[in-house]
């Protein structure tokens, strides 16, 4: 599923044109964004939380050359699935 045919799911769940799914769709994900980039977490009883986990610089590889190649530190965003969810996907 991709996120036209998760619009046109909510659309036909909720009763909404396409427009008002897409809008609430976008709202949502907008949301989650901004509250992450604040360095917060966003929980969802029943469904996880998204969080921002910070990594640490390290050292890599190329896999094409072999060569040594320095990867900077970088804010990465984190889903944990709560246990309602693993539950269901079982």
């Amino acid at each position: 599923m991709n996120k036209g045919d998760l619009i046109n799911a909510l659309a036909q769940k909720l009763e909404l044109s396409h427009s008002q799914a897409e809008k609430t769709l976008n709202s949502l994900i907008d949301i989650i964004v901004s509250t992450l980039k604040k360095g917060e977490e966003v929980a969802i009883t029943g469904f996880g939380t998204f969080s921002v986990k910070k990594r640490a610089a390290r050292q890599g590889i190329n896999p094409k050359t072999g060569e040594k190649i320095q990867i900077p530190a970088a804010t990465v965003p984190k889903f944990k699935p709560g246990k309602t969810f693993k539950e269901a996907v079982k």
